[in-house]
Formats: structure tokens, C-alpha cells, sequence
């Protein structure tokens, strides 16, 4: 579609009227009552909103009305913004969090997925799946200060603490580029299993985890070698291989377990990190997509694409302890109960 924010050129992008000028000093003093508040936001490829449900009760409290589509998501350090990837409107929306409405928008490339932000909130890193690119984003001046040419459907993308490095996955290329942020070029590449979805990094930077849909595989990449170095296949009772297509994964904060969510295979998989064997698997809902987990990793939100709903999973138990519906094809679920930057969005 056209999109009115775009310069003929790409390089510089306009500011979404008058509130953009005023987004790089609004956060804190707006949005601090909001911080920790513990809600829950839910986005919705085809209601086209995000659903906020109350931390303690999961009911529904609010629905936040985006731009189309919208997929990945990812707070400001403070917590007081909210940046959601907006794929038919090629936008990111940015949800004030106090007030939990659309204040503004940065333009992107066509059909933006997921994104992240560097530790100093002065960039952005958004995977254009159908441009084959990721930009990189000044987020005060909305300006494009570079376009990596990327494999075909880029869509994880990862940032190390020093904000010197992201990695980038390409679902067609089988493939994660590793990307200098400064010079907007690849350094190398490394090819892993079929359709890579997302990444984590372990908490001494030594691994990257990556979920590979197709081949229904977790690879293991060392960032010293840049080389695959293990496979972790994947098979829950009851289910073909052909069922196991993992997408989401979260890691817990210590780096020892690792949950995926394995797709149309309808489980969890929790994976031990030092032995590479899993744990157990858990029956959740239908087509497990989006995972997180809230901030003392006492319970994991699992989104549900299929079922439309959000599982409730009780980490020390291993169990669900609720289906909450929420909208139509939930995406990425986030919790608003923790201050700081995380390497990537969900």
C-alpha cells in the first residue's frame, strides 16, 4: 500500500504530526503510574488490536485499537512506550502505556514483523518480511540511517547489550546474519535449520538458540565461531514430526531452561540448556506461537494462533492453570511488570 510517511528518496522519514516531535521527552512523567502495573498485552494479526488483560485476574480490561495487523512488540526500557510492528500499515505504532492509546508512528518498509530497540533507545531494528531488508531507525528523528539487505522474510532479529551487534534471521535463506550496526553491513553468515523464526542469547553471550519452523528443530550457534555447534529435535506423544513447527522460544533469566513453543504440535517443550534434553512437554493450546514469561518466571504466557486464546502456565508445575480468550490470531504477548531493556522484542 502507499504510505504517506515515506520521502521519495526512503532516507528521511517524516515525523507522524505534531507528537513526534514531542515522543523522545514524553515517558517518564506521563507514564510512570503505569509502570509495573502487571497488565498483559496481546497482539492480534486479524482483530487488528492489542488485548489487555489485568495480571492477577486475566480478565480483559481494555482493547487497544492499531494499525493493521499488528505482530512483534517491544517496550522503551522505561516501560512507558510500547512499539508494535504494524505488517499491512508498514508502521510501528507507539502506544503511550498510561494511557494505553496510539499516540504516534514511525514508517517502515513493507510488512514490518518484529523489531527491537538498542540498550540507549536511540535506534530501531525492524525485519521487513516482504523486503527482504532490516532498517535501522534513529527513533527520535525517524530517520532511516541504513537498509541491510537481508535473505528473503527476515523476521527475528537480536541485539547484543553493547548494541554493537544484531543477529537476523531469514526464513527462506535458512540462514542468521550477523550485522555490524554501525556500518549497516553483514559480517557473516551462518545457515541453520528450515524457515529460522526467533532467537535467544544466553546470559554470557556465548550461544544463540534458534527456532526453525520447517525442519521443526532448535539450532545452537557459537558467537566465538560462528558455527552451529547443536540440534535439538523435538517430538511431543501423540504427534507426527511433520506436526512440530517451533516459532517461539523464551529463556529463563539464570540461562539453564529454555521453553519453545512447538506450533501445530499444540505443546511447550522446556528444555534443560546444559544437557540439550527435554524436560517435558506441555499440552497447551491450539498452534502455540508467541511466549513470554512475567518477570519472577513464576508463569509463562503462551499466544495461541489457532484457538485464539492465551495459556496460563505455572513454571515450578509445569501445568496450565488457564485458557483465557483473547482476539483473533494472538501474535506476541508482553507484560508490563519490569523496568529495563531486553535484547529483543517478542
Amino acid at each position: 500500500m502507499t504510505n504517506s510517511f515515506w520521502t521519495p528518496n526512503r532516507r528521511g522519514l517524516l515525523k507522524a504530526g505534531a507528537a513526534g516531535a514531542a515522543l523522545a521527552g514524553m515517558p517518564v512523567a506521563n507514564g510512570a503510574q503505569a509502570v509495573g502495573t502487571g497488565r498483559i498485552y496481546i497482539s492480534h494479526e486479524k482483530s487488528h488490536e492489542l488485548t489487555v488483560l489485568d495480571g492477577t485476574s486475566f480478565q480483559v480490561v481494555k482493547r487497544i485499537k492499531t494499525s493493521r495487523r499488528p505482530r512483534g512488540m517491544v517496550f522503551n526500557p522505561a516501560h512507558t512506550l510500547l512499539y508494535v510492528a504494524c505488517g499491512d500499515e508498514d508502521v510501528v505504532d507507539i502506544i503511550d502505556v498510561a494511557k494505553e492509546t496510539v499516540v504516534d508512528a514511525i514508517p517502515t518498509g513493507p510488512s514490518p514483523e518484529v523489531l527491537t530497540i538498542s540498550p540507549d533507545e536511540k535506534t530501531m531494528f525492524i525485519a521487513n518480511e516482504e523486503d527482504s531488508s532490516m532498517w535501522i531507525i534513529s527513533i527520535e528523528d525517524k530517520v532511516l540511517l541504513h537498509e541491510v539487505p537481508s535473505g528473503a522474510e527476515p523476521e527475528g532479529v537480536l541485539v547484543v547489550p553493547d548494541g554493537k551487534t544484531v543477529y537476523l534471521t531469514s526464513e527462506v535463506a535458512d540462514m542468521i546474519h550477523k550485522v555490524d550496526v554501525a556500518r549497516g553491513i553483514i559480517l557473516d553468515n551462518v545457515v541453520v535449520g528450515t524457515r529460522p523464526r526467533r532467537m535467544r542469547i544466553t546470559p554470557d553471550q556465548k550461544e544463540l538458540w534458534i527456532t526453525c519452523e520447517l525442519s521443526g528443530e532448535v539450532y545452537i550457534v557459537d558467537v566465538a565461531s560462528y558455527k552451529v555447534t547443536d540440534v535439538i529435535n523435538f517430538l511431543p506423544p501423540g504427534f507426527r514430526q511433520v506436526d512440530v513447527t517451533p516459532v517461539g522460544l523464551e529463556m529463563t533469566s539464570d540461562g539453564k531452561k529454555v521453553w519453545v513453543t512447538l506450533g501445530r504440535a499444540n505443546h511447550v517443550a522446556v528444555v534443560d540448556v546444559a544437557t540439550r534434553k527435554i524436560d517435558q512437554y506441555i499440552l497447551v493450546g491450539s498452534r502455540p506461537w508467541g511466549i513470554t514469561f512475567t518477570s519472577d518466571e513464576k508463569t509463562a504466557l503462551v499466544a495461541n494462533c489457532l484457538s485464539d486464546d492465551l495459556s496460563i502456565v505455572d513454571i515450578a508445575s509445569k501445568r496450565v492453570q488457564k485458557s483465557v480468550p483473547t482476539g483473533r490470531v494472538p501474535y506476541t504477548p508482553l507484560v508490563n511488570d519490569r523496568i529495563g531493556w531486553a535484547p529483543v522484542g517478542n
